[in-house]
C-alpha cells in the first residue's frame, strides 16, 4: 500500500487528484490544506512514500504572499522532511511562469530551486511540472481562469468580457495532469523535469464561441466535433458548471393526427437522431433516399417496417417490437414505411446519417405498396 500525501489537497487541481486516487485500492491517501495544522503535515510526512506538493498562492491580496505560499511553503516542507530524516519522492506543481520575471514567475522559480537543493542533499526523487493554464471540474469562476469564468457565467446566461478576442492561450485539461501525475507513482524514470503535459493553444474569441455554442445546443442540438479530445474536455467541463436547477430542458414537438416527433441531436459527422411517438394503426414513411441512410429502432410497442427497391416490386418486412433491441438498417434506393401494429402508442428512435436540410431534404415519396416495373 504506497502512503501518498497531497499538499494542497483542497484546491483545484489537489482536489481532481485526490478523487482519482481515491478510488484506487493500492494507495493511502492524506490530504493537507489550509485547514491542517503544521503538526498534522509532520505527522503525515513521517511515513509518506510519495508527495504531490500543490499547495501554493497565485491570486494573493499582496505581492509579498507570493513568495511566501510558494518558495516559503516548499522550504517548510523540506525542512521537515530533513528533521525527520525522510527523502520521499516529490512531485511539484510549478508553472510555466517560473520562466519568467514576474513576482508569481519567481516565487515559483524558486520553490524549484529549494527542491533541487534538497534532492541533491537527500538523494531525494523530485519530478518538477511546469503547468500551463489548468481547465475543468472544480476550478474557481471569477478568480483566475477564464475558462472557469466563461463556463460559469454562460452556462447561467450572465454577460462575459472578452478583452481581446485575438489573444492567444495555452489551456492544460486538469485530468490530462492528473494522469501524468499517477503515472508518477510506479515511474523510474530519471530527470528532475516532468514531460510536457498535453495542451491546447485557440483564441480567447474561439474558447467563448465554443462555450456558447455548448449553451446555445439546447435549441441547435448540433453536438461539437466530439473527436476533437479538447471539445471533449471542454463540454465536460461547461456542464459542471451548470446549476442543478437547469440540467434538464424540453425538446421541441412536432404532432399531428399521427403522434408526435422530436429531434434530439445532430452533428454534421453523424447525422442526426430523433425520436417519434405514433398512434396504432398509424404508418409513417412511404418514401426513399437516394443517398441519406437510416436506422430505426422500436423502443416501446410493436412495429411492421417494410419497404422495397424503387425499381422492384418484392417488399420485405420486418416485425420488430420494443421487447428486443432490434435495429433495421433502411438503404437508399428503397422506399420504406413503418405501422404501429400494436394496441399502444408505439415510440421509436431514428437515426439519420444527414441533418435535414429543407432545402435538400433527399426524400422522395413512393409508397411501398405501388408496384414499380423495372423499365
Amino acid at each position: 500500500m504506497r502512503q501518498v500525501l497531497i499538499t494542497g489537497g483542497h484546491g483545484f487541481l489537489g482536489r481532481n487528484l485526490a478523487a482519482h486516487l481515491s478510488a484506487r485500492k493500492d494507495c493511502a491517501v492524506t490530504v493537507i490544506g489550509r485547514e491542517e495544522s503544521a503538526d498534522e503535515l509532520r505527522s503525515a510526512l513521517a511515513d509518506t512514500d510519495i508527495v504531490f506538493h500543490l499547495a501554493g498562492v497565485n491570486r494573493p491580496k499582496h505581492v509579498s504572499e507570493f513568495d511566501a505560499g510558494n518558495a516559503g511553503s516548499t522550504e517548510i516542507l523540506v525542512s521537515m522532511l530533513r528533521e525527520a530524516g525522510r527523502a520521499p519522492k516529490i512531485v511539484l506543481s510549478s508553472s510555466i511562469q517560473a520562466a519568467f520575471d514576474n513576482p508569481y514567475g519567481m516565487s515559483k522559480a524558486r520553490a524549484e530551486q529549494v527542491l533541487r537543493e534538497f534532492a541533491a542533499e537527500a538523494g531525494a526523487s523530485i519530478r518538477i511540472y511546469r503547468l500551463k493554464n489548468l481547465f475543468g471540474k472544480w476550478c474557481r469562476p471569477n478568480y483566475n481562469s477564464v475558462t472557469a469564468t466563461f463556463c460559469h457565467n454562460i452556462a447561467r446566461d450572465l454577460p462575459i468580457s472578452v478583452s481581446d478576442s485575438a489573444r492567444e492561450l495555452d489551456l492544460s485539461y486538469v485530468d490530462d495532469v492528473v494522469a501524468a501525475f499517477l503515472a508518477e507513482l510506479n515511474s523510474d524514470v530519471q530527470g528532475q523535469d516532468g514531460p510536457d503535459v498535453v495542451s491546447y493553444r485557440l483564441t480567447l474569441g474561439d474558447l467563448a464561441g465554443r462555450i456558447q455554442a455548448f449553451r446555445d445546443m439546447r435549441s441547435t442540438l448540433r453536438l461539437p466535433d466530439f473527436s476533437d479530445p479538447f471539445n471533449r474536455a471542454l463540454y465536460a467541463t461547461y456542464l459542471s458548471y451548470m446549476p442543478d436547477t437547469c440540467r434538464e430542458y424540453e425538446l421541441e414537438i412536432k404532432s399531428d393526427l399521427r403522434g408526435s416527433l422530436a429531434e434530439f441531436v445532430k452533428s454534421d459527422s453523424f447525422g442526426q437522431i430523433f425520436i417519434s411517438r405514433t398512434r396504432p394503426g398509424i404508418t409513417r414513411g412511404n418514401h426513399y433516399h437516394h443517398t441519406k441512410t437510416e436506422k430505426f429502432f422500436v423502443v416501446e410497442g410493436e412495429g411492421l417496417i417494410r419497404m422495397r427497391p424503387i425499381e422492384g416490386t418484392e417488399v420485405h418486412e420486418y416485425r420488430v417490437t420494443g421487447n428486443k433491441y432490434q435495429v433495421v438498417d433502411i438503404p437508399p434506393g428503397h422506399t420504406h414505411c413503418i405501422t404501429n401494429v400494436g394496441t399502444t402508442d408505439m415510440v421509436t428512435l431514428f437515426w439519420s446519417s444527414e441533418v435535414f436540410d429543407p432545402n435538400c431534404t433527399d426524400t422522395y415519396f413512393l409508397a411501398v405498396d405501388v408496384e414499380v416495373q423495372a423499365s
